[in-house]
């Protein structure tokens, strides 16, 4: 091709495995091109080129531009070693046929001409039910980004950011484009789960989605977790504390024993009483495990035998009332105390504690799911899940900004663990993840999956990342401190949405999660606008640094930063602080401190007519 070519860039003088070193052409004497009417950037870092092989042309992106890109015995020379590029190359198109990877590589002194609007379109044009559009090429507005759906799904996700670089806008946005809009909205059946820990969500997709919520706003859902869906580990350890082996064999054993006279009263339906553990999900009283254990501890007995209870007052397991025994006595008179207690009072004391405790009324007292002492609840597990992944809205919002931060990581391996587990051994069925897939979104997920966390959410999101994709439940984790998610996780996810991040560890781990042929790529994270991202990974089909789609204001997340100078520069209405104890007391934002009585007379177009008629 000659060199008078407007788009040809220079030739290719070294090829080292995926990277390719160019000598940029004598020709080119500004950075700028015209090509076409519409004008290039020529050599900029995050751009794309083109190397025509026959039939075939291979597509790179510029990783390095000047001085430093030139080989060594080049870089002497001051003036020349400036016109160097390092290129990575990412696919090829034969046609309008474009793929990720190579089958082969350029010689030296093949040609590199500049990407145009053309070439674009042949890499992001093609249109189908598989792509979702997330946003434009920052270099061309007019070309569409487009990710495939199912390897953003199924191969997970990561969406990575400082606060404030619009990571929570992203998620929003991207949501919307894989949900779609319009009519495309209200008949998808999109299966989306997002895990909302500081309750922006409602406001940008309330359009699309049905809203859980431990402190539920007019129009939204309460959200109920049973804790009998716990493993006995984790709900022992939040409602006993630490438990040595003698004390938490008897709380496992008697759990076992409640479920058991559950499961003996009333069959389930695919469970039998040999297959029964104490970590399967069986409703059972904790009222009732309470009492019969502080009934055993607390009891006195008399007689030669010393087997005649001494008890004065039975108590009450329903209200929490403890029984009363005649105090043990010096001596061989007696009362005498229970030889076999296992020392568990401190214990049972937090546990009926946290029963009290109205904070926690979602996963101890679970509304319709709450068993009475009998173990029976009114409803199961399956209307649970129904209401979480059954309805007719593509999204479910799990709004957990009301959830003390003393259970809110196991309450997330709950959630987690009941719709892993459900979806996994239903897989051969219609609802199950095989058939209808679930992408999980999990906001702030370094909180719950740190590298040494440890804890039940930790565990459960390790496995959907590592085994999620052969079920059907797929994985995006949102986080601003890419450092603090473990690593394992972060390397599972297939695809990276990296937005700016100007902490240099954070970058660095970003950096470690991608092909070493990309790193490059990633200098670009301090410097990217709000709004901006690098997207990488099998979704895309070039590494790409795009502007994500702005939702519309009012499908905007509860992100935004307060506008200081306004609210300063104007004037205070003071409106009294008894209503900001009111809302702290009551742990919910609508909250008054005086109810207003107000007397409201229905107004009909009637009476207006009417009215209109007497003047």
């Amino acid at each position: 091709m000659s060199s008078t070519d407007p788009t040809f860039l220079g030739v290719v003088t070294a090829v080292s495995g995926a990277s390719i070193t160019v000598r940029l052409s004598e020709s080119l004497a500004s950075g700028m091109a015209i090509i076409g009417g519409h004008t290039y950037r020529v050599g900029q870092v995050g751009s794309f080129v083109r190397i025509p092989l026959g039939y075939q042309d291979l597509f790179g992106v510029v990783a390095e531009v000047g001085a430093t890109a030139a080989p060594e015995n080049v870089r002497e020379n001051a003036p020349s070693a400036a016109r160097w590029m390092r290129v990575e190359l990412a696919g090829e198109a034969i046609g309008s046929n474009f793929e990720r990877g190579l089958s082969q590589h350029p010689n030296v002194d093949d040609n590199v001409h500049i990407v145009t609007e053309s070439d674009l379109k042949r890499i992001y044009g093609g249109v189908d039910n598989t792509q979702v559009a997330v946003g434009t090429l920052s270099s061309a507005e007019n070309i569409v980004v487009r990710l495939s759906l199912n390897a953003l799904v199924t191969r997970h996700s990561a969406v990575l950011g400082s606060t404030g670089s619009g990571k929570s806008t992203t998620v929003a946005s991207m949501l919307r484009s894989i949900v779609g809009s319009g009519e495309a909205a209200a008949s998808s059946a999109s299966r989306i789960l997002l895990l909302d820990i500081h309750g922006e969500y409602a406001s940008a997709l309330g359009d699309l989605a049905k809203v859980f919520s431990a402190t539920p706003q007019p129009g939204e859902n309460p959200l109920h977790v049973p804790y009998w869906a716990l493993e006995a580990g984790e709900l022992l350890e939040f409602i006993a504390g630490g438990l040595n082996d003698n004390q938490l064999i008897a709380f496992t054993d008697k759990i076992q024993e409640l479920k058991l006279q559950r499961l003996t009263a009333a069959p389930l339906a695919g469970l039998d009483t040999q297959s029964l553990t104490v970590d399967t999900p069986v409703p059972f009283s904790l009222k009732q495990l309470w009492y019969d254990l502080i009934d055993f501890e607390t009891a006195t007995f008399t007689g030669p035998q010393r087997d005649q209870p001494a008890l004065q007052e039975p108590g009450d397991a329903d209200t929490l009332t403890p029984p009363r025994y005649v105090p043990h006595a010096m001596g061989a008179a007696g009362p005498f105390i229970n030889q076999a207690a296992k020392g568990i009072r401190r214990q049972l004391n937090l546990l009926r504690s946290r029963l009290l405790d109205r904070r926690f009324d979602f996963i101890l007292h679970p509304g319709p799911w709450e068993p009475d002492l009998a173990g029976v609840s009114e409803q199961d597990l399956d209307t649970l899940l129904a209401g979480w992944l059954g309805h007719d809205k593509p999204i479910t919002i799990l709004d957990l900004s009301g959830v003390p931060s003393v259970v809110l990581v196991r309450l997330i391996g709950c959630i987690l663990r009941i719709v892993y587990e459900a979806l996994f051994w239903s897989r051969e069925k219609t609802e199950g993840g095989v058939l209808r897939p679930l992408l999980v979104v999990m906001e702030e997920a370094h909180r719950y999956v740190s590298p040494e966390g440890g804890n039940v959410a930790a565990d459960i999101v390790k496995r959907i990342a590592k085994e999620g994709r052969k079920y059907g439940v797929g994985a995006m984790v949102v986080s601003q401190r890419p450092s603090e998610v473990d690593e394992t996780i972060l390397s599972q996810c297939g695809t990276l949405v990296a937005l700016r991040l100007t902490n240099p560890t954070d970058r660095g781990r970003v950096k470690g999660a991608l092909p070493d042929n990309l790193s490059g790529l990633m200098d670009l994270l301090p410097v990217l606008r709000t709004g901006e991202a690098i997207i990488a990974g099998e979704a895309a089909r070039l590494p790409v640094r795009t502007r994500i789609f702005l939702p519309p204001e009012e499908h905007l997340p509860k992100s935004a930063d307060p506008d200081v100078a306004s609210a300063w520069k104007t004037r205070r209405v003071a409106e009294g602080y008894d209503r900001v104890v009111a809302s702290w007391r009551a742990q919910s934002t609508i909250a008054v401190a005086r109810n207003l009585e107000i007397e409201r007379h229905l107004v009909s177009d009637l009476a207006e007519e009417q009215s209109n008629n007497d003047t």
